[in-house]
């Protein structure tokens, strides 16, 4: 491993870390810890990547602070009605492309299957997280998460985050 070092991998491995522990939060719906994975004013984006492509702003969802994150929270646990379903999330390794000083940036490509209960798994969302990571005294934090989906065509009930 030439040019890696202990500190590299390091910073690889709280990466992949991370990632896990946002991975299991959704996927054993403990959305509340969801939105303790960003900075007070983190951002979160779920964006077509034809519009990504692009340069153009439109999203899906975009969440500019952790307050409206909890608002998104509070629609999911306690107000959207929907048939009931689970959610397995697939995460590559991360590709740590940067870090000066307490900023990371990182990118890793994600598969969300979703399966209803007495039924199929399906393909729920598939693209690439395309992060800023800031590490706080809290240990490493979301300042951004931008979810770049490939899907043209995405499923109509689009509720929990990717």
């Amino acid at each position: 491993m030439s040019g890696v070092t202990l500190e590299r991998l390091q910073l690889q491995h709280e990466v992949d870390q991370l990632y896990a522990a946002y991975a299991s939060a959704l996927d054993e719906k403990r959305f509340d810890a969801w939105p303790e994975f960003f900075l007070e004013d983190g951002r979160y984006t779920l964006q077509a990547r034809e519009n990504f492509d692009r340069g153009l702003p439109l999203a899906l969802m975009d969440l500019e602070s952790r307050g409206m994150m909890k608002d998104r929270v509070y629609g999911i646990t306690q107000t959207i009605y929907h048939g009931p379903y689970y959610t397995r999330h697939v995460i590559s390794p991360a590709q740590v492309l940067s870090q000066e000083g307490d900023l990371i940036t990182a990118q890793a490509n994600y598969a969300v299957f979703r399966t209803r209960p007495a039924g199929v798994s399906e393909v729920y969302n598939v693209g690439r997280y395309i992060d800023a990571i800031i590490r706080t005294d809290a240990g490493l934090k979301f300042k951004r998460r931008l979810c770049v989906y490939d899907s043209e065509m995405i499923l109509n009930s689009l509720i929990y985050p990717v």
